[in-house]
């Protein structure tokens, strides 16, 4: 174990056990203000959410590499400027109660966090192509703009977004993202000098949740969305849980964080 990554992860670890997926989960508009009104309404205390760049380098809230799917945009995000990304609705599509929800900047994300009393979980989500400059200015943008209140953790699914995130704010947390984990993730977390591994729980087990534990990581598991899997998720040590329905597991239901480790 490197004595960086034992000396970040051991460290006083300020998250919550329960985030809430792309900032509501089910409740309002992913990747949303709107979000954090029902994160407020059910107690939550983090959010996760997805963070990824215009034609001319806005940072933003999106999950998709295109618009049809929460906007009523069309094309490649990554094709329009921040001034047509900004005029989009990107709420009607879950209900008319949602009409007229904008795609807020990573500047107004920070701006309810530290209004809220919410941490962030910041997913660096590049268009194709623009993985290592998507990485640099989400993680020197998070450094600017969270500096009074909790760090967000960075995480992401691509490892050159990630590298170039630790370069740019080597202070902030990161976590390495995956869907199965892969033999060799304790290589991967070491070159990238992350504090935590996301997965799906899907793919986690009691053993493999305590070897990585063991090797000086905290772990994530999305996206859970039954009480009793998510119990179960926290009996085996998981540190935080990913949730969809923040209005069926209840932001209390889990106990203190696990032991340091």
């Amino acid at each position: 174990m490197e004595d960086g990554i034992h000396r970040a992860s051991s460290a006083v670890w300020p998250y919550p056990r329960l985030v809430a997926h792309r900032c509501g989960g089910t409740l309002a508009p992913e990747n949303t203000l709107a979000g954090f009104d029902a994160c407020v309404q059910y107690g939550y205390r983090m959010v996760e959410f997805d963070a990824k760049l215009s034609a001319d380098n806005q940072l933003f809230l999106l999950h998709d590499d295109t618009l049809e799917r929460t906007t009523n945009g069309h094309g490649a995000a990554a094709d329009h400027k921040w001034q047509e990304l900004a005029a989009l609705d990107a709420g009607a599509w879950l209900g008319p109660q949602f009409a007229g929800t904008r795609l807020p900047t990573l500047a107004e994300a920070a701006e309810r966090c530290a209004r809220d009393g919410i941490a962030a979980n910041i997913e660096i989500k590049p268009c194709p192509g623009r993985d290592e400059i998507t990485g640099t200015l989400v993680a020197s943008g998070a450094q600017k703009l969270w500096q009074e209140q909790t760090p967000p953790l960075l995480s992401s699914f691509s490892y050159e977004a990630l590298a170039a995130a630790r370069d740019a704010a080597p202070s902030l947390r990161r976590g390495m993202l995956f869907e199965e984990v892969p033999a060799d993730w304790l290589r991967i977390v070491r070159e990238l000098d992350c504090v935590s591994l996301h997965a799906s729980h899907r793919y986690l087990s009691e053993p493999l949740v305590a070897e990585i534990r063991a090797a000086g990581l905290r772990v994530l598991a999305y996206t859970v969305n039954d009480p009793a899997r998510a119990q179960e998720l926290a009996q085996w040590g998981v540190d935080m849980i990913c949730t969809d329905r923040i209005d069926t597991l209840h932001h209390d239901m889990l106990s203190a964080p696990a032991n340091p480790v």
